[in-house]
């Protein structure tokens, strides 16, 4: 492709060298450059790619591009932009022929409810006989094809390339999660949102945003990108300031909620122990919801992805279906084990907010203790600090039993997360034990539940893996449950044979 297609509609200070140049690939690791290839240096929060621009050149980079002067031999072309990162969106968004314009894209963001909110929207799409993908948080999905993402949202070459393979494959419609990192970040500029929807806003990720009003500020840069359809939880105060901001907008907004006044709404909501149903009421009409994931969190997950149905003129019949062909969410509130004495559950809940939610859902349904099994994943500063505290208070507040671990510690001490927990803990006389070591506390919370206890394992959700240091380490909750299920089954039977030989020998 000429180098002049690709930078289409850039926006640069500086040329040196010549445009009259075809490339093969756009690259922003230096390891992946290939012959002819353009090669954007991004200012990363740990790696500066300028460090790598002679790497990159000898791999065979024809173009640089860069956001400071730098010196390099004449038959490489320099371009010089203000923004590196928001230059690769609009590079890679041209170099793959601007695929979201030939998809109806379905953008969701908020703190928590986004996984399942597009598992939903799928469901319902493809009751309706629509071709959809998916990406997020557990990857991306390409005609009932899985794929793993590096990030909830990829950065934009990578996400540009997901598009275009969609549009090759005959995707017509794609719902994504989109994280406030990615729209901080540009890894969706010039991506051509149809329909943007928004679950709630609570804290997280302030080690990136600094404060509620930046966290804010990021997600609702999708509002102003999504072209006709806003969709919004009209119970979230967040939700309501988006209203305000889009009101003089020519967008169709439809809200969703079940305290405040709502375009699409419940009536006869009745919660249960693995479900929940509800009278769904829209403008246009009125039919009966089933939601096979327990808790009002999923009833307002639902409702998100009915009013984006809705707005994309999909049946009642059919979202009804769609619905209700749910059987569960990996990670979301997922029974993984479950005999006549207890039951263990595992749930990606990793904010306070999450967690009190999980907690709140599963109390009403459990005859002995609930007892929790969480950690806080890594975050630098009084933000990391905060949030431990929070979390700390949600677990003694509403579970009997809590058994600090850790999540993803990465390069932070873990004892010192667990300390920073505790110490709120104690604040409200919450019952305690610590185990830092996730497979121990597990085995811990089983040998120590009994009859009608309910064991919540929170934060890691779908995840396989556990973050230590600069290591991925394999851990997954339900084999390792099972395992150690399997055990103390095997040593009982063991002690049962024992014990009746010890019997009949006398």
């Amino acid at each position: 492709m000429q180098l002049k297609s690709i930078l289409r509609n850039l926006d640069y200070t500086e040329i040196k060298g010549s445009l009259d140049v075809d490339v093969t690939s756009i690259a922003y690791d230096s390891r992946e450059v290939t012959a002819n290839g353009v090669f954007v240096a991004i200012s990363g929060f740990t790696v500066d790619g300028h460090d790598y621009i002679e790497n990159a050149i000898m791999k065979g980079a024809a173009v640089i591009i860069v956001e400071r002067d730098i010196w390099v031999e004449d038959y490489v072309t320099i371009i010089k932009v203000s923004d590196t990162r928001l230059a690769l969106a609009r590079l890679s968004a041209n170099f793959y022929d601007n695929p979201t314009e030939k998809l109806n894209l379905i953008g969701i963001t908020g703190t928590n409810g986004k996984t399942s909110t597009t598992y939903f929207v799928k469901s319902i799409f493809e009751q309706a006989k629509k071709t959809i993908g998916l990406i997020g948080t557990m990857g991306t999905i390409i005609n009932n094809r899985h794929f793993e993402n590096k990030n909830t949202t990829p950065e934009s070459l990578n996400l540009q390339g997901i598009f275009s393979k969609m549009v090759d494959e005959g995707i017509e419609d794609c719902i994504m999660e989109v994280s406030s990192h990615a729209l901080d970040l540009n890894r969706v500029a010039y991506c051509d949102f149809n329909t943007a929807i928004f679950t709630n806003l609570t804290p997280d990720h302030l080690e990136l945003h600094k404060n509620m009003e930046e966290y804010f500020n990021a997600k609702a840069k999708l509002f102003d990108l999504a072209q006709e359809h806003l969709v919004i939880n009209v119970d979230d105060p967040y939700g309501r300031r988006l209203i305000d901001r889009a009101k003089d907008s020519n967008k169709s907004i439809l809200t969703y909620g079940i305290n405040q006044k709502a375009d699409i709404y419940p009536t006869d909501l009745h919660f249960y122990a693995d479900y929940s149903t509800y009278q769904l009421n829209t403008p246009t009409g009125s039919v009966n919801i089933r939601v096979n994931i327990p808790g009002v969190i999923y009833v307002y997950n639902s409702l998100a992805a009915i009013a984006s149905a809705y707005a994309n003129q999909i049946s009642l019949e059919d979202i009804k279906e769609g619905i209700n062909d749910v059987k569960g969410i990996r990670g979301r509130l997922e029974v993984i084990y479950q005999d006549k004495g207890r039951k263990v559950v595992v749930d990606f809940a990793h904010t306070e907010d999450g967690l009190e939610k999980a907690l709140s859902t599963l109390r009403p349904y459990t005859k002995g203790r609930l007892i929790v099994v969480f950690g806080v994943y890594a975050a630098p500063g009084k933000d990391g600090s905060a949030k431990r505290r929070a979390m700390g208070k949600v677990a003694a507040t509403y579970a009997d039993l809590s058994i600090v671990t850790s999540d993803n510690p990465k390069e932070q001490d873990p004892n010192v997360i667990a300390k920073e927990i505790v110490e709120s803990m104690n604040e409200v006389d919450g019952k305690y034990h610590v185990e830092i070591d996730r497979r121990e506390a597990i085995k811990y919370a089983i040998e120590n539940s009994q009859e009608g206890d309910v064991i919540l394992l929170a934060g890691k959700g779908h995840e396989t893996a556990q973050v230590i240091g600069n290591k991925e380490i394999p851990f997954n909750e339900k084999e390792i449950v099972n395992e150690l299920l399997a055990n103390i089954r095997k040593n009982k039977l063991k002690l049962q044979s024992t014990r009746k030989f010890i019997k009949i020998k006398r």
